[in-house]
């Protein structure tokens, strides 16, 4: 896994797994990541991470209709 640095502002008021979660939702909104490789970057469960998504604005649903009616069939 690649590690990253950042400088942040002092004043910014983030802990550090809250910075990490902010960065893999939006991985994963972005479908850079899956649920798993996510929840590995957050530092948690995969059940812990998807329970957090809508806290961060992320819906664990695909915005696309193709990829609901995809999963409604495959349900």
């Amino acid at each position: 896994m690649r590690t990253v640095k950042l400088n942040l502002p002092d004043d910014i008021d983030l802990k550090d797994y809250e910075l990490s979660m902010i960065v893999a939702a939006k991985l994963y909104e972005d479908c850079k990541l899956s649920s798993g490789q996510a929840a590995q970057v957050a530092g948690l469960s995969k059940r812990a991470f998807i329970e957090l998504l809508g806290k961060y604005g992320v819906s664990v649903f695909s915005n696309s209709v193709t990829d609901l009616k995809s999963d409604i069939a495959n349900a």
